[in-house]
């Protein structure tokens, strides 16, 4: 939404005097800053996207692709405890910048695959993952409350549309960045050739380039001067995590944040290996998660658009829950390979339902986020991260030492047990809501 078409006034220009010196300081364009940080994203994860769904094939050498996204996971679970600490001390803009370096060295890493170059880059990569996503959630909430308040709008809703064409735009990293390996990769062999190879991660290094460069013109926010790390003591690091977990509201989201992870991981571990390949084979496998990406993206932008209070979020998480658990039912006890085209299609059909899920999780959960919680919004982003990435962590490590059918009955228990907690939040919020305007 631009602020001519919402009606918003420019803000003349400021003069901000300071001693002997002057500063020009112009009105910020939040509406612009989130369509940057929409198209950078959309640059480093076209890249990193594909490159993630590649490791297993590409990076064969003694597991070292699985192993390196295990060690990924593991080092972001483990540093989204301290990010919101790390942003706060950088400010969400350059937790931004700085969170682009990880990427950068994870794809510059694969054009030599070796033991001492992909395990730190993917320990490394575990940190600035958790400095950007924190940043990322933080500086959108952030740019969306401003927005609303200075264009007299909803909030809720400007929330939501915000977060609708981000995770839109996020979501088409998986038709981009696919259909890109799709195109250098297609001679049909695993992993391709060495020169394909070599060229695909260096496109994809262009590709972080221009999307780091793009995250330097994004404007900076108003950040909270009292959170400085050179003022954060130990009790107060202690605090910033321990206390987000005595609030009644994040207990009752972590299990959806967990299966918000396992839903992601059941993709990349599991649908491609056990579903896609041994039905279409291997070459299918970019066509697949392209299907799974553009169901994705426009779940996304249309759960943004419809979303502006708790209710619509209630409606719309219900909705993709009910998409996902179909998917999952019909898995462990109707799925069968068949032959001809039915069985191409069915793959495909299974990537586009659980495409629109994902994309239904991702808004709404950071939607409700930024309407729940005013205060210490990169803690409770933090969170997230941390239990949606130790959820990732597990289905890596668990995907080579279980079969599909017991995966998918783990997913199974763990929606239901998110579903049921969500829906207590929400009738509990609803109640106080309702108690207080008695």
């Amino acid at each position: 939404m631009d602020p001519e078409d919402s009606g918003e006034e420019v803000a003349p220009l400021v003069v901000v005097v300071d001693g002997s010196s002057s500063e020009i300081r112009r009105p910020v364009n939040h509406a612009r800053d989130a369509h940057i940080l929409s198209f950078a994203f959309l640059f480093i994860f076209s890249a990193y996207g594909a490159a993630q769904n590649l490791q297993s094939t590409v990076n064969t050498e003694q597991g070292l692709g699985t192993t390196s996204m295990g060690i990924l996971y593991l080092s972001f679970t483990f540093f989204s405890v301290f990010a919101s600490v790390v942003v706060r001390w950088l400010g969400s803009k350059k937790a931004l910048v700085l969170g682009t370096t990880g990427y950068l060295l994870f794809i510059a890493s694969n054009l030599k695959p070796l033991w001492y170059t992909m395990v730190p880059a993917s320990f490394y990569l575990g940190f600035t993952a958790s400095i950007i996503w924190v940043g990322q959630g933080t500086y959108l909430t952030s740019a969306a409350r401003r927005h609303a308040k200075d264009c007299k709008l909803h909030e809720g809703t400007v929330i939501g549309n915000f977060n609708g064409e981000f995770w839109g735009f996020f979501a088409s990293t998986q038709v981009i960045g696919n259909l890109i390996s799709l195109l250098l990769l297609q001679d049909g062999n695993e992993g391709g050739s060495p020169t394909g190879t070599g060229l695909l991660f260096t496109i994809f290094l262009g590709c972080m380039i221009f999307g780091a460069i793009l995250m330097c013109f994004l404007s900076k926010r108003d950040e909270k001067e009292d959170a400085l790390l050179s003022h954060t003591s130990i009790r107060h690091l202690l605090k910033s995590v321990v206390v987000p977990l005595l609030e009644t509201r994040i207990l009752l989201i972590i299990p959806l944040m967990v299966y918000s992870g396992l839903q992601q991981a059941f993709v990349w571990a599991e649908f491609t290996k056990k579903i896609v390949k041994p039905a279409i084979g291997m070459s299918g496998v970019g066509g697949a998660m392209a299907v799974y990406g553009a169901a994705d993206a426009i779940s996304s932008l249309l759960a943004g658009r419809y979303t502006s209070g708790l209710s619509s979020v209630t409606i719309i998480v219900s909705i993709g829950s009910f998409l996902q658990i179909s998917v999952l039912l019909w898995l462990l006890f109707g799925y069968s390979l068949s032959p001809g085209v039915l069985g191409s299609v069915l793959p495909l059909l299974i990537g586009a339902i659980w495409g629109v899920g994902d994309g239904v999780f991702n808004t709404q959960l950071n939607a409700l986020f930024g309407m729940l919680f005013k205060r210490d919004t990169e803690a409770v982003f933090a969170q997230f991260k941390v239990w949606q990435s130790a959820a990732i962590a597990v289905v890596f490590f668990l995907s080579p030492a279980i079969g599909l059918e017991a995966m998918v009955i783990v997913m199974i228990v763990a929606l239901f047990i998110a579903i049921s907690a969500f829906l207590f939040l929400t009738l509990h919020i609803e109640k106080s809501s309702t108690e207080l305007h008695e």
